[in-house]
């Protein structure tokens, strides 16, 4: 049985955005992935700057779980890795109609319709097994 994470990301819209949120008291972006795909939140880094440009580290842990695939083949339940300013990323799970995120600014999670307004950087899909050390 093949898990639907675009449902599992849409059952979080509503959820309480907190900055480098990892549980029921909020989340951030990160943590909408990790609750999302049952992640460990141990093995996510907490102790980050909302600014600074930590694109190369956050690709290099979505590895260890997610393969990368081309943008041309997003779909529903991949995670999408965005610039949405010259020092800061930003990450959400692709839906039918659009994409999960932790928006700040409304403080809660999100369901952003269509595609994202910042320009993407990378797509990850769920690996089958997750990759050895």
């Amino acid at each position: 049985m093949r898990l639907n994470y675009a449902e599992r990301a849409r059952a979080l819209v509503g959820t309480r955005f907190r900055p480098q949120g990892r549980g029921p008291d909020g989340l951030d972006c990160v943590g909408v992935i990790l609750k999302t795909f049952e992640i460990d939140p141990r093995t996510a880094r907490q102790n980050y700057r909302l600014r600074g440009d930590h694109r190369l580290e956050l690709e290099e842990r979505l590895l260890s779980h997610f393969r990368q695939v081309s943008v041309s083949r997003l779909r529903p339940g991949d995670v999408v890795l965005m610039r949405v300013a010259d020092d800061q990323v930003h990450t959400g799970v692709r839906t039918n109609g659009g994409f999960v995120h932790a928006h700040a600014s409304i403080g809660s999670v999100v369901e952003t319709p269509g595609m994202p307004q910042w320009s993407i950087l990378s797509v990850f899909r769920k690996r089958a097994r997750p990759k050895s050390s």
